[in-house]
């Protein structure tokens, strides 16, 4: 399977995470963000960047997982109500921590906040399948300069 982040050129030629908190993960807890197509991608950076950011120069990484890697995914029906608010994200932090915390998978499939039925993908580069997935490419990325962040 092939998943997609959009990240700022300088950051691109790797697989690494900052530690930095967000919806799926409390700060110090280290996972890659990505997503199932391009688009998805596109539209996280765009509602997580102020316009002025979109600016800078970006690539889009193509990452492989390997189709016999686990995958944990959590079903939208399994979150609490409105699981998508800014103010849920210490419940949504909590399943991400304890994903990273059991160790069941290097992969956790989580629905998106932003497109419903779509999917996002996180990636443990702490887990010993780490190894296995790989970053195949980089492409250049611009964001269209309709879009407003």
């Amino acid at each position: 399977m092939l998943v997609y982040r959009i990240t700022k050129a300088t950051y691109a030629d790797r697989l690494v995470a900052s530690g930095g908190a967000a919806r799926w993960n409390s700060r110090g807890q280290f996972v890659i963000y990505t997503a199932a197509t391009r688009a998805l991608a596109c539209l996280e950076n765009v509602v997580h960047r102020s316009g002025e950011g979109l600016l800078d120069n970006f690539r889009v990484m193509v990452i492989e997982i390997p189709d016999t890697l686990p995958v944990v995914t959590i079903a939208p029906e399994n979150l609490p109500d409105n699981w998508f608010d800014f103010q849920q994200y210490d419940a949504c932090q909590r399943i991400g921590n304890d994903w990273l915390r059991m160790g069941q998978s290097a992969v956790l499939r989580v629905p998106s906040a932003i497109i419903p039925n779509e999917w996002n993908f996180l990636i443990s580069p702490s887990h010993p399948d780490f190894s296995r997935i790989q970053l195949l490419r980089t492409e250049p990325f611009t964001f269209d300069p309709r879009i407003k962040g």
